[in-house]
């Protein structure tokens, strides 16, 4: 048996989240039916909407992981969370 290391499950992760993210966006691009109308049309488009915003989410949490794994492979250890809140031109511009 391996023995277990962050950047190893972090690797097995992303590629479990990579299938779940395809799986959504598979769902997501399935046609509404249109025999339905009124609030089961309703629900199933905020369905849609949620799946959307989920797999966004997603998709965010599993770049996150990816960083990480480029912080532990250029320096071996996990960097201290990084704010890209404020563009370059914002934090140049004082």
């Amino acid at each position: 048996m391996s023995k277990f290391t962050t950047a190893s499950a972090a690797k097995r992760l992303m590629s479990s989240m990579e299938q779940a993210i395809d799986n959504m966006i598979s769902e997501i691009k399935k046609p509404v039916d249109q025999e339905i109308n009124g609030s089961a049309r309703k629900a199933e488009l905020q369905s849609i909407k949620q799946t959307a915003i989920d797999c966004k989410e997603l998709l965010i949490e599993r770049q996150k992981l990816e960083q990480m794994l480029k912080d532990l492979s250029s320096n071996g250890k996990i960097e201290e969370e990084v704010d890209y809140s404020s563009g370059f031109a914002e934090r140049f511009s004082k």
